[in-house]
């Protein structure tokens, strides 16, 4: 489903990611560690196409994803991958469903549609009760998984995290990763996910580990 090609990336004269070949399955969950440093973040941006190369080739689903306009670029992002981070990065102002809403209203969806499949979503994440409280009267937890389901409004084949549980206490976590797990199993997305988390690394599929910009063999 993802593969690149010597992806090479610079800032200025610094080089952060040095030649990254790999591939990654569909319904595959694959974790990426490594030290502070190590170009995990900057490779998931490029993943997610967020960021581009500055030389080598990024492929998903067999496109590739250096030859798209910054239109169709952006439509491939919206329909294909969803986001999951560190810091929800729910807007303050918007309920839940109003959050969950947007990535459908931007794709071009009507309310109608985008309210009832992001209603369904938050109900399959157990938070029919919480749809219309905003980030502020939400436990951290709650805010996260809000945040999933913004991530999967739009249906895509590919969920990128970077630090998802970065700041959920342990109960949190542990449901937050069973989540993560659950989705796959019951509907075949395939999971990117950075992290400094041992346990959930272990679990995953397989883990990938960077080192100075390279992925160790």
């Amino acid at each position: 489903m993802i593969k690149t090609n010597n992806i090479q990336k610079y800032f200025g004269s610094l080089q952060v990611l040095k030649g990254i070949d790999l591939e990654i399955n569909k319904s595959e969950i694959v974790t990426i560690v490594g030290s502070s440093g190590a170009g995990k973040t900057t490779l998931l941006q490029i993943l997610g196409t967020l960021s581009l190369p500055n030389a080598g080739k990024l492929y998903i689903n067999d496109i590739e994803i250096n030859s798209l306009s910054a239109n169709k670029l952006s439509a491939f992002r919206n329909k294909n991958i969803g986001f999951v981070f560190q810091f929800h990065q729910l807007l303050p102002e918007f309920s839940a469903l109003e959050n969950v809403c947007i990535p459908a209203f931007i794709a071009g969806k009507q309310r109608k549609e985008a309210v009832s499949k992001a209603t369904e979503i938050l109900d399959y994440l157990s938070l029919s009760h919480r749809l219309h409280h905003k980030p502020n009267e939400l436990s951290g937890g709650e805010q996260q998984r809000v945040a999933v389901a913004r991530a999967l409004i739009n249906q895509p084949s590919i969920i990128l995290a970077d630090e998802p549980s970065g700041n959920l206490d342990s109960q949190n976590k542990a449901e937050l990763h069973k989540l993560f797990f659950d989705l796959r199993n019951n509907f075949h997305h395939t999971f990117v996910i950075v992290t400094h988390d041992l346990e959930l690394a272990q679990m995953s599929d397989r883990t990938l580990r960077m080192v100075d910009g390279r992925i160790e063999k």
